[in-house]
């Protein structure tokens, strides 16, 4: 029997999920307090979420919340890429944090580097924005998936079409 086995090592997150998260976050500025006032906007655009509000200590604040209402929906953190705070019209500030999707060139060429040097019956080989890894033992491809989840990458990872 010489069939073999494989998995996709992509990094994505559930869209939908992403905008209850957003919802909820938009929700709860207007019920607090200390926020009510603000005059806060979160715009979820196609990669991007655009932040505008009164001051730099609200924006930690709305952080915060976009942080726990994410980690609550089972969305990685790792997908919030924050960028520079800018000034915006009328003493306000704005923030847009990038959402991460897809593996990078660089990060697919690290794991399947990691693969190659630790697994010597598995191979792994770099199809866009994933990492395919294929092996003839399902053991072993559960051993590289095992392995995968200890390291730390700045993506989230998700291990899918494992056949």
């Amino acid at each position: 029997m010489a069939s073999t086995y494989s998995f996709d090592v992509v990094s994505d997150f559930d869209r939908q999920e992403l905008v209850n998260t957003i919802d909820q976050t938009t929700r709860e500025i207007g019920t607090r307090y200390d926020l009510k006032d603000t005059k806060t906007t979160l715009e979820l655009g196609d990669d991007v979420i655009t932040v505008n509000t009164d001051s730099d200590f609200t924006l930690q604040a709305i952080h915060t919340i976009l942080q726990t209402k994410a980690a609550k929906r089972n969305l990685s953190l790792k997908i919030f890429d924050y960028g520079k705070v800018e000034p915006a019209s009328g003493n306000r500030v704005r923030q847009e944090i990038k959402l991460r999707k897809g593996i990078s060139a660089d990060i697919a060429k690290q794991i399947s580097k990691m693969i190659r040097d630790e697994f010597k019956k598995v191979q792994a080989s770099i199809q866009g924005d994933a990492v395919r890894v294929s092996a003839k033992s399902k053991d072993e491809l559960q051993a590289v998936i095992q392995r995968l989840k200890q390291e730390d990458y700045p993506v989230d990872l998700q291990f899918t079409n494992y056949r």
